[in-house]
């Protein structure tokens, strides 16, 4: 009987799925550690990892039955990837289905911070509200407003989408052109200093790699408009966080909104303390609809591999690992 790690609980019927199977399923709240998992994987056959998981080589360097690791998000810089085509693993990630709910929480928090929405509401909790007042909580509008976004993938075109229904203007930086998928939302694309410097919102969607690891530093914030709004709905590696800080201490930018950080789950303590930043548990893709079509997506990606010997569509290292069927020796 196959074995199957899945290391945390998922809003999907997991046990039905795996019901023929060896099925290690952590239902509890604590994830397992390290050793833990290194030692369900000595004999595993796949898993369904959290990006919380680091499936790196020194967890992997023993699990010579591993066929299939099918990551719960889009992104996947949790898998040493690399490693995992040498050994002919298979990499799955979950695109597509939390596009829109992603897209969603990153317009609430561009209308959140512009309408200083978390400020005002815990003033009326703390009893501070005493009538209305002509200026109070004076926030900006969208309407005509530039929305910059940096990554301009499925997330960040969506984003763009809605912004245009706010009669935005849509401008954006990615690491190549993508015309048309611009013409689609009339988007622009500009350089990398036009969108620090012409953005009234920025946001980031893009994945983290080397080439956008602490792409938004104190460099970056200075060249912004002071009355900006920066959000990151994509890896929190690639913000400096305490640069971050110091730019909406020090009026570079007005407001931020986050909900992924740099050194997760840990967030910068100078943020923790500042009413002009929003920040959010990492639920980007938290609909109940989106994470049970991850579920499942993972689910058909591990069924793929084990059952029917195919390489999923989805799979993120199909041009590394060769062609399946395997060979009888990795079965």
């Amino acid at each position: 009987m196959k074995k199957i790690i899945v290391t945390k609980k998922l809003p999907f019927d997991i046990e039905e799925s795996f019901k023929n199977y060896d099925l290690i399923y952590n239902k509890f709240s604590e994830p397992l550690s390290e050793d833990e998992l290194q030692k369900e994987l000595f004999d595993a056959d796949a898993i369904i990892s959290m990006l919380s998981d680091k499936i790196n080589a020194r967890m992997l360097e023993k699990a010579g039955n591993l066929k299939v690791v099918a990551n719960y998000a889009v992104g996947f810089n949790n898998i040493d990837v690399d490693y995992c085509s040498e050994k002919k693993i298979v990499v799955c990630n979950t695109p597509h289905v939390l596009t829109e709910a992603t897209a969603e929480l990153g317009f609430a928090l561009m209308i959140s911070a512009a309408r200083r929405i978390v400020e005002a509401d815990k003033f009326v909790r703390q009893d501070k509200f005493k009538g209305w007042e002509p200026t109070l909580f004076l926030g900006q509008g969208l309407q005509n407003r530039t929305l910059g976004i940096y990554g301009f993938g499925k997330i960040g075109q969506t984003l763009g989408n809605f912004a245009r229904n706010f009669k935005m203007n849509v401008i954006y930086s990615s690491r190549s052109r993508k015309r048309h998928e611009e013409n689609l939302i009339d988007a622009q694309y500009v350089t990398f200093e036009h969108l620090l410097e012409k953005s009234d919102f920025l946001v980031v969607t893009a994945p983290l790699n080397t080439s956008t690891r602490h792409r938004f530093t104190t460099n970056e914030f200075e060249k912004m408009k002071s009355s900006s709004v920066f959000i990151n709905l994509g890896r929190g590696e690639i913000v400096r966080e305490s640069d971050l800080a110091e730019a909406l201490e020090n009026g570079n930018i007005s407001y931020a909104g986050l909900d992924v950080y740099e050194f997760e789950p840990s967030v910068n303590k100078k943020l923790l303390s500042m009413d002009n930043v929003i920040l959010l548990p990492h639920i980007g893709s938290a609909t109940v609809t989106a994470r049970k079509e991850m579920a499942k997506l993972c689910v058909q990606s591990v069924k793929e591999v084990l059952e029917k010997n195919n390489l999923p569509w989805n799979a993120v290292n199909k041009n590394f690992i060769g062609t399946l069927p395997f060979s009888q020796n990795n079965i």
